[in-house]
């Protein structure tokens, strides 16, 4: 009894292309659309393309407040966000992903 789940790399890799949404393409559009300097994408639905986090350092977000910032990357994702279960961004800037990683900013 099959639960519509991927069970190997292969059948995931096979619904991610379905989908045509992959920790590559959101990667792409991030960094194309809102000038993103860091992307990290990680799959949180086991390879099939349906549910991401994601961490995007952009200078777009500048004097943004949090909904902003959302807004933003929902709006320039629209349709890669229609085709997946599950979006979980989280936007920051330069200078507080600076912050966060214990570099001064120089």
């Amino acid at each position: 009894m099959s639960t519509g789940a991927a069970e190997t790399d292969t059948q995931a890799e096979k619904v991610a292309n379905t989908s045509g949404i992959t920790v590559s393409s959101l990667k792409q559009a991030l960094k194309e659309k809102l000038e993103a300097e860091y992307v990290e994408i990680e799959d949180m639905s086991g390879g099939c393309g349906q549910a991401f986090n994601a961490m995007i350092v952009s200078s777009q977000f500048e004097n943004k407040n949090s909904l902003a910032r959302h807004r933003l990357v929902n709006s320039a994702l629209k349709a890669e966000i229609a085709a997946i279960h599950a979006w979980t961004p989280k936007c920051i800037t330069p200078a507080e992903w600076w912050k966060k990683q214990g570099v001064g900013n120089t």
